[in-house]
């Protein structure tokens, strides 16, 4: 079983120490920094919808033949918590292998401390983001690799 990736890690450990006053400044951080989308999914062309989000949320893994994992993710600015998450994973998930993600925990927002700092609906959102892009991942993986 591979580890999550370092980056995330690192991330996750960040969050889970900051002060509460100070995690929600890190999570709008995260929510500037979502990278724009290729053009070729401009229209949400191929992207799975993330219903459990209150807030527009699409993502789109693509396993690529190295083994690593391009995640795009969108959801609109005036949504900044949903949009950190998408900061989070596309920061900590950057050159992630299929293993690195598929063994990201499901619980991830409750290690990072975030439960304390943002409503359970807000949480719920995120792991089912989460728990898409897993899915995703695992569906492209090859079957030596998803074990």
């Amino acid at each position: 079983m591979t580890d999550m990736p370092p980056k995330l890690v690192e991330i996750v450990d960040e969050f889970a120490s900051a002060p509460r006053e100070v995690v929600l400044e890190m999570l709008l951080e995260f929510a500037d920094a979502v990278p724009p989308l290729p053009a070729d999914l401009a229209g949400h062309e191929g992207m799975e919808q993330v219903p459990e989000c209150q807030t527009a949320f699409f993502l789109k893994a693509v396993v690529q033949p190295d083994d690593t994992v391009v995640a795009h993710f969108d959801c609109p600015p005036e949504a900044p918590t949903t949009r950190a998450f998408a900061g989070i994973l596309a920061e900590g998930l950057a050159g992630a292998s299929t293993g690195e993600i598929l063994a990201v925990p499901d619980d991830l927002y409750a290690r990072m401390g975030l439960a304390q700092a943002i409503s359970p609906l807000r949480v719920r959102g995120g792991t089912a983001i989460l728990a898409r892009l897993k899915r995703q991942v695992a569906a492209q993986a090859t079957p030596a690799e998803t074990e």
